[in-house]
């Protein structure tokens, strides 16, 4: 009985270490984005990890991680100063329409502007992923971006929203922060990783499958 009680196997050990996975890749993922240059890499990171480490079943999620991201912070700093100012401008624009929503015009030129920003977001949600999975040269990593956010409007659609409105919680309660990043992630995941397999050819999908099998 007390065997059992303290085996690392059992169900309670087992949803614990998934909790500390959780609450401690988020923490990482924070720290790593404290520069700002490296908001990319560590975001990469985190995708990277919790899809092995959560639905692949792999173990050492902390040194996996510090490996995705120092891995990827060679080419994930010049795109994330690519995206970075994209995105304020982005942003300045949504909260310049925000505030003037007072008249029908200022209605009708928020929701197209909120409509119009699917797309430029989309191809945020899906860089750092595809960084994070698979190599790319900067130049094909933005435009398989692209094409993937349109082709897959729908399920763009939902990732933009499943993230816009968990940063959004996550400002206005700071609390989350300590775990929605990798909930988020792991969501965001659902859809990507149905997508990403039918950009890649068999030869592709064989490497991909031994370089699995070689981190197991």
């Amino acid at each position: 009985m007390w065997q059992d009680i303290f085996n690392p196997e059992n169900l309670f050990f087992r949803m614990l270490a998934r909790g500390v996975d959780i609450v401690g890749l988020s923490l990482l993922w924070i720290l790593f984005c404290m520069p700002v240059v490296t908001i990319g890499p560590a975001t990469a990171a985190l995708y990277y990890t919790a899809v092995k480490n959560f639905r692949h079943k792999k173990d050492e999620a902390f040194g996996m991680y510090l490996r995705a991201f120092r891995d990827n912070l060679k080419q994930g700093i010049p795109v994330t100063l690519l995206c970075l100012p994209i995105a304020v401008f982005l942003a300045w624009g949504y909260n310049v329409m925000a505030n003037n929503i007072s008249t029908s015009a200022g209605v009708v030129m928020y929701m197209a502007y909120y409509v119009l920003l699917v797309v430029p977001v989309g191809v945020f949600c899906y860089i750092f992923p595809l960084m994070g999975r698979f190599t790319f040269k900067t130049g094909a990593l933005i435009r398989t971006a692209f094409i993937m956010a349109l082709r897959h409007l729908p399920s763009t659609v939902i990732i933009v929203m499943l993230t816009v409105e968990t940063a959004v919680f996550i400002i206005e309660q700071w609390w989350p922060l300590v775990f929605m990043p990798v909930i988020t992630v792991l969501l965001v995941s659902l859809f990507l990783e149905r997508i990403f397999p039918k950009y890649l050819t068999e030869e592709e999908i064989a490497v991909l499958m031994q370089t699995d099998e070689a981190e197991e």
